[in-house]
C-alpha cells in the first residue's frame, strides 16, 4: 500500500445507509467509523434512495469526527452505481465486499479514481477496505491485500465464508480464515480487521467480550460491529488504558536510558526488553496519540 499513515479504526459501526433513525444516532454512539451500508442491510427496492441520501448521511453520521465508509454492492452494475454516489469528500473509503482477487480490487480502483477527478476531489482520497468472504477468495487474500495503494485494511468476513464452507461461524471453523487474513494484511502493510467468530450475537455479553479480548490478543487492530453495545467493548479492548499507557511510558523511558549508555537490552520489572518489545510500547503510544483531538 501507500505510506499513507493508517488510520486508528478499534470499532466500525455498521448503519443502513437508508435508515433514517439509525443515521440520526450513528454519531452518538462513539466508534471510530461509521460503515454507512449499501449492501446487505438495504433491500434491492430501497437501494436508489440510499444512493440519492449518502451524501447527507455521511455528513450527519461524521459530524462528531467519526471516519465515514460506505459499502458498496458486490454486482458490478450496482457498485458503479454505488461509487458514483460514495466518492465523496466526507466519505473516507469503501468496504469492497466479497472481493474475488486483486484484479477485482484494481478495477474498483480503477472506477473510484475516474469518479474522483469527476468530482474534483484528489488522486487516492477515497481508501479501501477489503473484506475476504469466500474460500476461493481467500487463497488470493495475500495480493488482495498489496493489490492497491488504496488499500487500507483486510478482513475476513464470518458469517459469509462459513456458508461458503456450509460450517457455522464460530472461532473453532473460522479461526484459520481469519489469521491467513490477518498474517495478509500485516505483512502488506495494512490493519488486519475482524474478531474471530460471527459479530451478529450480542445477548451474551461475557462471551463477546472473551471473544474480542481473544482476537486482539491474536493481533486483530479493530473490528466491525452491527450493534451500538458492540462499540465500547471494543474501543476497550483495541486500545489502551491508562495502565497501560503508564506502563507503555515508563518502559520506554528505561529503554531508551539504556540505548544512551550503549545498551540494547534493559531490564524492566523483571524482565529483559530490547527492541521487539520496546517497539510493541511505542506502537501502543502512537496509536493513542493518534486519537487525541487535533492529532
Amino acid at each position: 500500500m501507500s505510506g499513507a499513515r493508517l488510520p486508528v479504526w478499534r470499532s466500525l459501526l455498521f448503519c443502513p445507509a437508508h435508515a433514517e433513525r439509525f443515521v440520526a444516532k450513528a454519531h452518538t454512539r462513539g466508534a471510530d467509523a461509521i460503515i454507512l451500508d449499501l449492501e446487505d442491510a438495504v433491500g434491492p427496492a430501497d437501494k436508489p434512495a440510499a444512493r440519492q441520501g449518502l451524501a447527507a448521511a455521511a455528513r450527519a453520521v461524521g459530524r462528531e469526527g467519526a471516519d465515514v465508509l460506505v459499502r458498496i454492492n458486490r454486482e458490478l452494475d450496482l457498485a458503479v452505481q454505488d461509487i458514483a454516489a460514495a466518492v465523496d469528500p466526507a466519505v473516507a473509503a469503501l468496504v469492497l465486499p466479497k472481493v474475488m482477487g486483486p484484479e477485482h480490487v484494481r478495477l474498483l480502483a480503477e472506477l473510484v479514481t475516474a469518479r474522483e477527478i469527476e468530482v474534483g476531489l484528489p488522486a487516492g482520497h477515497t481508501r479501501f477496505l477489503a473484506l475476504v468472504e469466500s474460500a476461493a477468495a481467500l487463497e488470493h487474500v495475500n495480493a488482495i491485500a498489496r493489490a492497491d495503494a488504496r488499500m487500507v485494511g483486510l478482513a475476513v468476513g464470518g458469517e459469509d465464508l462459513a456458508t461458503d464452507l456450509d460450517a457455522q461461524p464460530s472461532a473453532d471453523a473460522l479461526y484459520v480464515a481469519k489469521m491467513l487474513g490477518l498474517h495478509a494484511a500485516r505483512a502488506a502493510g495494512i490493519l488486519p480487521l475482524g474478531v474471530l467468530a460471527s459479530v451478529a450475537g450480542v445477548a451474551d455479553g461475557e462471551a463477546y467480550r472473551a471473544m474480542v479480548a481473544r482476537s486482539r490478543a491474536l493481533g486483530f487492530a479493530g473490528a466491525t460491529c452491527v450493534h451500538p453495545a458492540q462499540v465500547p467493548v471494543l474501543n476497550a479492548a483495541f486500545g489502551a488504558s491508562e495502565r497501560e499507557l503508564a506502563h507503555a511510558r515508563s518502559l520506554v523511558a528505561v529503554y531508551e536510558e539504556g540505548l544512551a549508555r550503549g545498551e540494547g537490552a534493559v531490564l524492566f520489572e523483571g524482565r529483559m526488553v530490547d527492541k521487539p518489545v520496546a517497539d510493541r510500547a511505542y506502537r501502543v503510544l502512537a496509536q493513542a496519540a493518534s486519537r487525541e483531538p487535533g492529532v
